[in-house]
Formats: structure tokens, sequence, C-alpha cells
């Protein structure tokens, strides 16, 4: 089995993230390749993982199908034999897209990432285990490496383009993206 680790389209690649190969297709659209890159805390991994990408593209198109009815989003299409009638320039790469491509509408970068944590691991527990913190914010005392966090906590990060995200507090969310948008009152 084949693993696809890049992606090399007929379209000009505007950008290639930690496991997404980004083209434009036109002013409107851009088309969105999951590959089979695998990142963990911010490293993309020497070995991928097959069918990766399209599982991960497979599972969020199942969800913007599901939602569509409640909130608007980006997804055109994620079926290959869609995408390539309205795409023409990918007719013959029809096996390069299949399952792993999604169509979209061009939007906003949205330049946070919304993490919600239900253990504590990785960075945040590097944080914890120096100041009792995460992003700044108290955290209760006594949690253990790995440890579950009951309930789960939201903890925002930038949306680094390379490198390591950086976990910010939600008063910096909001300071980033406006109150109407964070949707979470300040605490007094």
């Amino acid at each position: 089995m084949m693993s696809m680790t890049s992606s090399d389209l007929l379209l000009e690649r505007i950008a290639r993230g930690k496991v997404r190969d980004v083209y434009a297709v036109d002013a409107d659209r851009l088309l969105l390749v999951a590959t089979d890159r695998v990142s963990a805390y911010d490293v993309v991994m020497a070995v991928p993982i097959p069918k990766k990408g399209a599982v991960l593209t497979q599972v969020s198109a199942w969800w913007f199908r599901q939602l569509a009815d409640i909130v608007s989003h980006h997804m055109i299409s994620a079926d290959a034999d869609e995408i390539a009638a309205a795409v023409p320039a990918l007719g013959g790469h029809r096996a390069a897209i299949a399952g792993r491509a999604m169509l979209c509408r061009r939007g906003t970068v949205f330049p946070i990432e919304c993490v919600v944590r239900g253990y504590i691991t990785g960075s945040a527990w590097r944080e914890y285990a120096k100041t009792g913190t995460l992003a700044g914010e108290a955290l209760p005392s006594g949690l253990k490496e790995s440890g579950r966090l009951d309930p789960p906590i939201f903890s925002p990060a930038t949306k680094a383009e390379s490198g390591h995200d950086e976990n910010i507090t939600v008063a910096r969310m909001r300071e980033i993206l406006g109150a109407d948008v964070t949707g979470i009152p300040a605490y007094s």
C-alpha cells in the first residue's frame, strides 16, 4: 500500500502545512489535499500512515455534511469525480485526489487552534510542571503527567505556519479575534 507524503498537481500550490497541501483553483476556490504525513507535537514524523489523509478528509467531509443545515462552512465537495468535473485540470489526477482532496470556498484564515484537552500532556504538561498554569491560567494543584482532566478544558493556541503552536489565554484569543467571534464571556 502506497502512502502519499506530498502531492504534485497541475495547480499552483500555495501552501504546504504539516499534513495538508493547499492549491489555488481560482479566485474563489481552493483544493485541500490531506497527505499521509503525521504531525505530533508540531513535528512531522518520518514514517507516514497509509491512507491517513483519506480518512482525515472523509471524516471531516462527513461532519461538514451533517452540520450543513446548522452552520455554513467552506467545503464544496470531497468527491473525486465531482472535483475533477469542477476543476478540469485535475481530470488525469483522480487517483491522487480520490478520498483525500476537498474542494473548498476561500475564506479568512482563523489564526487560532481550538484545543480541548482531556489529558495534561505535551506543552501543557511542561508549563504546568514549571508554573502550575496552562497559558498563564491556573490549573488545580496535584495533577500528574498525562493525567485525565475532568472536566476537559478549552485551551486555545496560536496556529503557527511552522514550528510550535503557542498556548494562549482565552483573554488573548479575545484580543486577536474579538469578543463576538470568541463567544466566551470575559471572567471578572
